[in-house]
């Protein structure tokens, strides 16, 4: 009878070597697919975290409140101040981009007209870095807002319509515009490449 034949050592080189090469092909195939899901999920994170502070922004937004103190709305290129209602009375609101990250600070809500100007004041001198300052969106590369008015949209710092005072007719403040739009540019390290436009009709309070 013949004995069985048993592997060469060359055949038993040639099997794990192609062995070898399988397995590698197979760990880069799934490394690969593990660092796209990896980026799908980092894409996805930005995204939800984008919606959300467009949220916050659409409902301080939304709670504009004007009063004969201090202006209800206020663009300057570098930060937007504005006054907003809440329950415990009215709250100024500034949102900043410093050093590509867009911030938020709020103060509390105060109910005397002494208190919303010292705020107001507050407001104009912050750092980034007071109490209050919430960091939003990391990776902002640069942002613009116009306002609606006229049928147009125009730069915040140019003139708008005045609005007169019946008992004071050579007074008058500037009327609020019927929409804001935000257009906001994002940075490559941010996962969220491109720019933003977003626009909001404004239902203000007066007071």
């Amino acid at each position: 009878m013949a004995r069985p034949r048993g592997f060469t050592l060359i055949e038993v080189l040639v099997t794990i070597t192609i062995l070898a090469v399988l397995a590698a092909m197979a760990w880069r195939g799934i490394d690969g697919m593990v660092r796209a899901r990896s980026v799908a999920q980092e894409r996805l994170d930005a995204t939800t975290r984008l919606h959300t502070v467009m949220a916050q922004w659409d409902a301080d937004l939304a709670a504009l409140h004007e009063t004969d103190l201090v202006p209800a709305l206020q663009f300057d290129a570098a930060a937007l101040r504005l006054t907003r209602s809440q329950e415990r009375g009215v709250q100024v609101v500034v949102w900043a981009v410093r050093d590509g990250r867009w911030l938020r600070w709020a103060g509390p809500p105060v109910t005397r007209g002494v208190d919303l100007q010292d705020q107001w004041l507050r407001a104009q001198q912050l750092l980034g870095n007071e109490p209050g300052t919430v960091p939003m969106l990391d990776g902002v590369q640069d942002w613009q807002l116009y306002y609606w008015r006229n049928n147009a949209w125009s730069h915040p710092q140019s003139t708008g319509d005045i609005e007169r005072d019946a008992a004071s007719p050579g007074a008058g403040r500037q009327q609020l515009p019927q929409g804001v739009r935000l257009a906001i540019a994002m940075a490559p390290r941010s996962n969220l490449v491109g720019s933003y436009t977003r626009d909001r009709v404004l239902n203000h309070r007066a007071e």
